[in-house]
């Protein structure tokens, strides 16, 4: 038979500047754990105040969140000031102890409670009925042990999570009913008994498009300091490609792991250790501080340790583990086989830089459509950016996806070979022109023609031709205005971009007055 629990507390002293001023999120994390554990919610007795507990009054904001059975989640069921919220959260005090009595909760968990105040009626219920507590909060739990509760864990706040912390109560629960558990620490909502595994969140395109910014700050960076006056930003340039490795190893860390800033700490220790071996280095050694990170919590909770030992341990552990292992082991090789990739490019654009240019601009829409341009692709485009702050292949992204999206969008735009297809190209056109993306927004006028998706991708050869002409370099996820300032050559690139974009717009134009034609012939 399922147990049953309830929720009560506070978003405390401590613990809101930990968590608990986001109350949806922290009995969010509870709910999270519970489902993996087969463990019901009864009751919620949760008071939410706008500040710190240590400094509220009684005319400070405050809410109420109960359980709601029939949306299945916690709610906001009264909102005023703290005093106001006490007095109706006595009375839910009342009906969380008539449970207990009645036998409908089997278990408490105390989170910064009131036990002499508004939660005594439910832990005098709960210590008679000898029900496992488990908690956060000292004063609060120590006050509850002095008074008979049945504490079977108590933890502190400092250096914890929400998820943390929720991993730390559902896991006692379940080890004193002896119930199966294995913590849920993917995120959502997922109420499976089988977590994912940390191996299975090894997703490079999302580690590496989480890191674009940091690579657009070394775009940035450097075309600021080719600015007279400024040529110190060179420093800062210098300054910003030894943390790049630390960027990728947090966000590898964090996304294995899922555990939020324990996974942060783990990967930002493991990432210090890595520079040496560049992006790649950061990512080996991110991924294997998420992974440990994963197995050492789960041992870790599983032995009882505190809950804010976990996380020390944890993230100090697994950070210095695998950036030891990458700085003794990996380090060398990584920068290596990086500086091989990019002697690799570089020899393909000395051979015969036009060449490799079209075969580039040919081939990167059908990577984007294939799935292959974040695999590979965009891992690469990082590895030059590295050194240079700018991209051979980025140059490509920005003139042969972007441009020639924008390019189709725009014919749409003016000459529309349907009514309304105007409409849909113009937030496309906008996008790809201010943001430097989306390019997916050129996929229905493409896939709805086979002269425009030729179009596209002899566009895209075509400007790819350009960039090699003019051995430009640069990035695209940019304002498409600002893209040949981030580049090496200003003119050559802009030109590239006009081609590629006229290219596109011509030829669309011309699908689409062929396309209306034909419709016109066939009416008649």
């Amino acid at each position: 038979m399922n147990k049953h629990i309830a929720i009560l507390g506070s978003s405390g002293g401590n613990l809101y500047n930990l968590g608990g001023k986001d109350p949806e999120n922290l009995l969010g994390e509870i709910i999270q754990q519970c489902n993996s554990a087969g463990i019901n919610i009864k009751r919620i007795q949760f008071i939410a105040a706008s500040t710190s507990m240590d400094n509220v009054t009684k005319k400070t904001n405050a809410s109420l969140y109960e359980w709601n059975d029939v949306e299945g989640k916690p709610v906001a069921t009264k909102s005023g000031t703290l005093e106001y919220i006490n007095q109706h959260a006595y009375g839910v005090d009342r009906k969380v102890a008539e449970d207990i009595e009645k036998g409908f909760i089997d278990g408490i968990v105390f989170i910064s409670a009131d036990p002499e105040g508004s939660n005594k009626k439910a832990l005098e219920a709960a210590a008679k009925k000898k029900l496992p507590i488990v908690g956060t909060g000292g004063t609060s739990m120590a006050t509850a042990n002095s008074m008979g509760a049945n504490v079977i864990s108590s933890s502190g706040t400092t250096g914890t999570t929400n998820r943390t912390r929720a991993i730390s109560f559902i896991s006692n629960l379940a080890k004193h009913w002896k119930i199966k558990f294995r913590p849920s620490i993917g995120g959502g909502s997922s109420s499976s008994n089988s977590p994912e595994s940390p191996f299975k969140r090894i997703q490079f395109r999302g580690i590496m498009m989480a890191s674009m910014p940091a690579f657009i700050a070394l775009a940035i960076t450097i075309a600021i300091s080719k600015i007279p006056g400024l040529e110190s930003m060179g420093d800062v340039f210098d300054l910003l490609i030894t943390a790049l490795p630390v960027v990728l190893s947090a966000i590898a860390a964090k996304q294995i792991s899922g555990l939020d800033e324990v996974g942060i700490v783990a990967g930002v220790v493991a990432g210090t250790l890595s520079t040496e071996g560049g992006i790649i280095g950061g990512l080996i050694a991110g991924i294997i501080a998420g992974i440990l990170a994963y197995y050492i919590f789960q041992k870790t909770v599983h032995w009882n340790f505190p809950m804010t030992t976990v996380n020390i341990v944890t993230g100090g552990l697994a950070g210095l583990i695998s950036g030891l292992f990458v700085y003794a082991l990996i380090a060398p090789l990584a920068l290596k086989a990086g500086e091989g990739i990019r002697i690799l490019i570089d020899g393909a654009i000395d051979i015969n830089p036009v060449l490799a240019g079209a075969v580039a601009g040919l081939l990167i829409w059908p990577a984007i459509m294939g799935g292959v341009y974040h695999a590979a692709i965009l891992p690469i485009i990082l590895l030059e950016m590295e050194t240079t702050g700018n991209s051979f292949l980025g140059a490509v992204d920005m003139i042969g996806l972007t441009m020639v999206a924008a390019g189709i969008n725009l014919a749409n735009i003016v000459y529309p070979k349907k009514k309304g297809e105007s409409t849909v190209a113009l937030p496309g056109f906008l996008v790809n022109m201010g943001f430097g993306t989306y390019v997916e927004s050129a996929y229905p006028f493409m896939f709805s023609s086979k002269i425009v998706f030729g179009g596209a991708i002899f566009s895209a050869g075509l400007g790819g031709i350009f960039v090699g002409l003019f051995n430009a370099r640069g990035t695209a996820y940019v304002p498409s205005l600002a893209g040949p300032f981030l580049s090496n050559n200003v003119l050559g690139f802009t030109l590239s971009m006009l081609i590629s974009l006229a290219a596109a717009f011509f030829i669309t134009l011309i699908a689409n007055r062929i396309s209306k034609s034909n419709n016109h012939a066939k009416q008649e």
